[in-house]
């Protein structure tokens, strides 16, 4: 499909301008061609600026060909537990510093997409992110010790049993009201909710949970194997893809396997101008990632 720049300039087009060209600038459709005038070949009268195809989205101010920009945005999508930078740099050529700049770009497809709220039934569940506090350096150890989550980040997800499609952030911690605030943000009022026997979802209106403590994780329909399916996802991802996750960038990981999992019934074409349409209005600097 790509033999050429050419042609994976023309698909970039034609998924970011499904209705015809737009000026990354302004949005005016009073555009015009330039032939002569490259890498910016169009030019917009109303505000009076040059653009590209890359203008106005995550990829402006890249200098890399748009045909290695498919090539990354293919092996993003069918790698089904992410892709390494360290991979994506052999693969497509390119240093890892870049290759790692350019999966957060992606990333940024997926970064806090509204996916709710959800109609119900759904299922709500919580883990933690992070490694073991023993395999850590001795520095960065905490003095103190705990039970197996000390350390780690919490992170909740819904999941919309009729839609299968899954809504997760990282949070700040896993009391009630960080955990109810969240579920409730991402459910209509009255949805039935499933969960297991975790506290902080008591007194949440048609709750029903299951007792793993009891060894109990399937009652007729009370169940959360769907969301810790979810979960498993994440973690094999963690540990064989990318081994370590900052804190900092967490969220954009978790924010990728929800989106992830809720285009994984299209084919690879159609998961490709999905990731692509949502990079438009999604710029993201190199020094605002880093600081």
């Amino acid at each position: 499909m790509f033999p050429t720049e050419e042609s994976a300039v023309k698909w970039f087009e034609a998924t970011f301008w499904p209705n015809g060209r737009v000026c990354g600038h302004c949005g005016s459709t009073d555009t015009r061609k330039v032939p002569r005038r490259k890498p910016m070949p169009y030019w917009c009268p109303d505000c009076r600026s040059y653009f590209s195809v890359r203008t106005g989205t995550a990829l402006q101010s890249s200098r890399l060909p748009l045909r290695k920009w498919v090539f990354a945005v293919y092996l993003y999508v069918t790698n089904l537990k992410s892709i390494s930078s360290m991979k994506l740099h052999r693969d497509i050529n390119v240093t890892q510093k870049t290759a790692w700049f350019m999966l957060h770009r992606l990333r940024q497809a997926w970064d806090s997409a509204a996916v709710g709220p959800f109609q119900g039934p759904v299922e709500a569940d919580e883990t933690f992110v992070g490694g073991k506090e023993r395999n850590k350096r001795a520095a960065d150890r905490l003095k103190f010790k705990g039970a197996g989550t000390v350390g780690k980040i919490p992170v909740a997800a819904v999941k919309d049993r009729p839609t299968n499609r899954v809504s997760a952030s990282v949070v700040e911690d896993t009391t009630r009201i960080t955990l109810q605030t969240f579920l409730f943000k991402n459910i209509v009022e009255g949805a039935k909710v499933y969960t297991d026997e975790a506290a902080a979802y008591d007194r949440v209106p048609n709750r029903e949970k299951v007792r793993h403590s009891a060894g109990e994780y399937v009652r007729q329909q009370a169940h959360t194997n769907g969301v810790e399916s979810f979960w498993s996802m994440l973690k094999r991802a963690y540990k064989g893809t990318w081994h370590q996750l900052s804190t900092k960038h967490l969220n954009r990981y978790v924010q990728e396997f929800a989106g992830r999992h809720n285009v994984r019934q299209m084919n690879t074409i159609d998961q490709m101008r999905d990731v692509v349409a949502h990079l438009v209005g999604r710029r993201l600097l190199y020094r605002d990632l880093v600081s």
